[in-house]
């Protein structure tokens, strides 16, 4: 993989020669920056910042990140360039895209870093945006209606401010956006919850083995990880998504907003029947947050027949060791994808490796 121009390298070329790879350095040498340009190559965009531009070089103009991946057994080449003039492009194996949307999917990916706790104790928004990020990669068709509702949604709040605005009401363009986002958002309702059937209780079933103490195996009188329960809400369990539309209308309008629908949606996560995050503990939240990466990497390799990559950054900070070790088997021993590890201590990263009896590649920067 080449970067340049690219956060804070100017021009450098990395190879990859190992399915597990450790990358280690102190705070601030580019170890992220790495895991983000594979990232984009996965997805044409970063996982850590919403502007192409912020990821261009200090003084410079433009970046390009190319690599060579391997899919199906066939070598393929991917390249993303931030041109000068603010023009972003995507291709793979020298062919441009029109859409990058198209691309997602083709090279799954499932990142774990440090502000993924906003998935356990942030809003409802970092859920959706987790269960679309795996949906999108799942299913095309999915994405399509996803950019399609946002697209919509966006049209039908900037209308519900104008009426305010204006103090002028044209309900009959109301209509028309309401029908049109009815569509999709009964698409996506009816896949996020055909989904989640099968994905929540395999994400219940793995935190209970990442957060068991392993003298449970052979002391039964400790007490087993608390049971966790995770649900799918959304107000079209209980209504249709046109009755919902028009008995909010009004509310809407004083609103400015759209106030139902699926952009509402939210998965409940509860321990011993409250909240999760108010009850949790640190080291039960990265459990958690661990099963649900974890189960997001099973559920893409059996639907695309492959193991996705799996970028793990800084993960091993504020972790006990056991936690450490059932992460790795997990993610390493059981998982046959590549690894890319980051970590700021070269020892306890070789160490901690050196344990999977596995070949692996360590990169220092």
């Amino acid at each position: 993989m080449t970067v340049f121009q690219f956060k804070n390298y100017t021009n450098r070329s990395f190879s990859f020669t190992e399915r597990i790879v450790g990358i280690f350095g102190k705070n601030g040498v580019g170890k992220t920056n790495l895991l983000d340009a594979v990232h984009y190559l996965c997805f044409t965009k970063s996982y850590f910042t919403r502007s192409d531009g912020n990821n261009v070089k200090q003084g410079f103009s433009g970046f390009r990140v190319e690599g060579r991946l391997e899919l199906q057994q066939q070598p393929e080449k991917a390249v993303c360039v931030l041109r000068e003039t603010g023009r972003k492009e995507f291709s793979v194996n020298d062919e441009s895209y029109d859409r990058f949307s198209l691309h997602i999917g083709r090279y799954p990916c499932v990142v774990i870093a440090p502000d993924d706790a906003e998935l356990i104790t942030g809003d409802s928004r970092e859920r959706r945006t987790f269960l679309d990020e795996i949906l999108s990669q799942l299913d095309a068709e999915y994405l399509r209606h996803l950019i399609v509702y946002t697209r919509v949604l966006q049209q039908r709040n900037s209308l519900l401010k104008r009426f305010a605005e204006t103090s002028s009401r044209d309900e009959a363009l109301l209509d028309v956006l309401d029908q049109q986002l009815i569509q999709p958002g009964e698409f996506i309702f009816n896949r996020r919850r055909d989904f989640l059937l099968g994905f929540l209780p395999a994400v219940k079933q793995l935190y209970e083995e990442i957060a068991r103490n392993p003298d449970q195996e052979t002391d039964k009188h400790l007490p087993a990880p608390e049971a966790i329960n995770l649900l799918y809400e959304s107000e079209l369990h209980a209504d249709s998504f046109p009755d919902l539309l028009k008995r909010n209308r009004q509310k809407d309008m004083f609103a400015q907003r759209t106030s139902a629908g699926i952009h509402r949606d939210d998965l409940v996560i509860q321990l011993g029947g409250q909240a999760f995050k108010s009850m949790a503990s640190q080291g039960q939240r990265k459990s958690l947050l661990f099963a649900l990466k974890l189960a997001e990497l099973e559920r893409l390799k059996r639907d695309k027949g492959f193991s996705p990559l799996l970028l793990l950054d800084d993960v091993f900070e504020k972790l006990d060791e056991q936690r450490i070790a059932n992460l790795l088997r997990k993610v390493a021993v059981e998982n046959d994808g590549q690894v890319f590890i980051t970590d700021t201590h070269e020892e306890r990263l070789k160490a901690h490796l050196k344990k999977l009896e596995a070949g692996f590649q360590l990169i220092g920067l």
